[in-house]
């Protein structure tokens, strides 16, 4: 038997584990990446950290509150081999979290990307396949 979503089954014959299903269209890669960041309507370019990503956005940690529906400009960096390379996208804000008590001053929040290049999107995708093996 299988455990779903907190229903509890039990059969005292054998030893059952927990299933997780990943609902996600596209899987999360734990990453530690720079970002650089704007609102699109504004010029002013921040820092912050990428925390995971997949094909469909990216966990970030930034110094700013915003608000839920927030439109970003996005450049992750990475190394290729021995130079440092981009990744450019425009992202919305979808959730946040904003009790961080451990940094105060670091906010997280969940983007999702609204467009990316096709060229960005496979040096992405080619990162993150790199990072999973």
């Amino acid at each position: 038997m299988t455990k779903l979503r907190g229903d509890i089954q039990s059969n005292s014959k054998s030893r059952m584990g927990v299933l997780a299903i990943e609902r996600r269209k596209h899987p999360r890669i734990s990453v530690e990446l720079p970002l650089s960041y704007s609102r699109v309507n504004n010029k002013e370019l921040l820092g912050g950290i990428v925390a995971n990503a997949s094909g469909g956005g990216v966990l970030v940690y930034l110094p700013e509150r915003m608000e839920i529906g927030a439109v970003l400009k996005i450049e992750i960096f990475y190394l290729n081999g021995l130079e440092l390379d981009a990744v450019n996208a425009i992202a919305k804000v979808v959730w946040n979290d904003l009790a961080n008590r451990e940094n105060p001053g670091e906010h997280r929040y969940g983007l999702e990307f609204q467009y990316i290049d096709e060229k960005d999107y496979n040096r992405l995708l080619a990162l993150l396949k790199g990072i999973g093996n």
